[in-house]
């Protein structure tokens, strides 16, 4: 059965520091397009991962996320739902303030193992991944937008936040639930009867379930987020993001990934 997504996957380096997001992307898209029958619309061209810090990684992505900024809005505007298989969770530079714009009641569920909430400032790695959510909330100038109210994001399976990232959280207001307490009633009661917008980083799993860049143990089990959307009424969801599936040279083990990323999602699709 048709599902009611607009499928779109980006292909252009957006600060990626590993060479298997990129792949990655493709091999979900495809796998999606077929469980579907949606077809995938590209943004960006691939170019190889190298290790850079945020200041050059942002212009160089300019295209690939105005591209995608574009294709979210008219995704929106035409009243559909968005799919976006992205690379890197910097992607979001060009979604979260569309999200903000057209759907500026929407709650944001942020189901990540980071918090992906530090700046110019406070960035210790100095990965553009890392700062997507506080530009999005207009901590510091993107270039792409800002506009999301931090007291509608919920971050859900963070485990590994830097200190003064925590600190910009907390004075922010942003809603933090650990992997221990992410239930399916402790979801709904977060989300209320709001639209919602919900993106993965697939390093919120526990590692070896779907491979990610920057895995942590401790995490989410695949049974407990498919239990999660489930539970979420198909009605109240405005979009999804599904981000940092790590593809690998292993071509066993990347499909085994896949199909457990599939099953994870399959009632939000339903």
């Amino acid at each position: 059965m048709p599902v009611p997504y607009e499928l779109v996957v980006s292909q252009g380096r957006i600060a990626d520091r590993t060479p298997g997001a990129i792949p990655g992307a493709a091999l979900t898209a495809e796998a999606l397009g077929k469980r579907t029958g949606l077809q995938p619309i590209t943004i960006g061209i691939p170019s190889p991962a190298k290790e850079d810090d945020w200041s050059a990684s942002l212009p160089e992505a300019g295209e690939t996320l105005a591209g995608l900024q574009t294709a979210i809005a008219a995704t929106l505007q035409r009243g559909d739902k968005s799919l976006l298989i992205a690379n890197t969770c910097s992607a979001s530079l060009a979604t979260l303030p569309v999200v903000a714009r057209e759907r500026a009641d929407a709650v944001l569920l942020w189901i990540d193992a980071h918090g992906d909430f530090n700046t110019p400032q406070t960035t210790e790695s100095g990965y553009l991944g890392g700062m997507v959510l506080a530009a999005a909330c207009g901590l510091w100038k993107s270039g792409h937008g800002s506009g999301l109210d931090p007291k509608q994001v919920v971050i859900v399976g963070a485990r590994d936040i830097d200190p003064a990232e925590m600190d910009l959280l907390q004075q922010a207001g942003v809603r933090i639930v650990s992997p221990a307490e992410a239930t399916p009633e402790a979801i709904l009661s977060s989300i209320g009867d709001a639209p919602v917008w919900i993106h993965v980083d697939w390093d919120v799993l526990e590692p070896n379930h779907v491979p990610a860049a920057y895995a942590i143990g401790d995490g989410l089990y695949p049974r407990t987020l498919r239990a999660i959307f489930a539970a979420i009424p198909k009605e109240q969801i405005a979009g999804i993001e599904l981000a940092e599936f790590e593809a690998s040279e292993d071509a066993r083990r990347d499909e085994a990934a896949i199909e457990c990323l599939l099953g994870i999602v399959e009632p939000l699709l339903a």
